[in-house]
């Protein structure tokens, strides 16, 4: 379909459970033309509207032309195996994709980020989520929105990923406690998060917009 039919948007991290509901929402979507992927392997789910790309975030090759972009890429330190190799992901390969949606004439941009995340933390993992909010601010897209969601209640073993310390045990808390928990630290749907997400984004308002995690409550 013509780009000047519709939306046309890309999403990097379209595996994870964030990006999952953003990208089956836009497919949904009647005002989105097309939707390009980007990730390290290619998508199994076929659609009209959906080109994949395999892509190295190191060195990431020009973009198609596109309106806007979710970004929803993300690991823990046990999963990538060292900081450095966080750090490569969940800020370095960040930074990548939006620079090159920015040069790809995106002027709008949804991240997910985390509850924490503050550049002058102690905690390494909310510290570089921090940094990566702070490198995107200075990018200077006309809307950038920022998620910070709390712990995400989903399933990673249906999309094939290993599982995150403690957050079994975490989401039993979570769900349990949820009456008695301020509305920021209660677990939340990636659905709800994807949802306030692209309705922000299409919202569009200039300026960096910041969601915690309980305005996205049931979004």
């Amino acid at each position: 379909m013509a780009a000047d039919h519709g939306r046309v948007v890309l999403v990097a991290g379209a595996t994870g459970l964030v990006g999952r509901e953003i990208l089956a929402d836009l497919l949904a979507d009647k005002s989105v033309a097309a939707v390009h992927c980007v990730g390290r392997r290619a998508l199994e789910l076929k659609h009209p509207k959906l080109i994949s790309h395999v892509v190295d975030f190191t060195a990431l090759p020009a973009l198609p032309k596109v309106d806007e972009c979710f970004i929803a890429l993300g690991t823990t330190i046990k999963v990538a195996g060292s900081q450095e190799a966080f750090r490569a992901l969940d800020l370095k390969a960040v930074e990548a994709v939006a620079l090159a949606v920015k040069s790809s004439g995106a002027t709008k941009l949804g991240v997910v980020s985390a509850m924490g995340a503050d550049t002058g933390s102690r905690d390494f993992y909310n510290r570089v989520k921090g940094e990566m909010e702070l490198s995107l601010a200075r990018m200077g897209f006309k809307s950038l929105v920022i998620a910070r969601p709390s712990l995400i209640d989903g399933d990673r073993a249906a999309l094939g990923q290993p599982g995150r310390a403690g957050e079994g045990l975490g989401l039993k808390l979570a769900r349990g406690l949820a009456p008695l928990l301020p509305a920021n630290y209660r677990a939340i749907k990636a659905s709800d998060i994807a949802h306030a997400l692209l309705r922000h984004v299409e919202a569009g308002v200039p300026g960096v917009v910041t969601l915690m995690s309980g305005e996205m409550q049931g979004g």
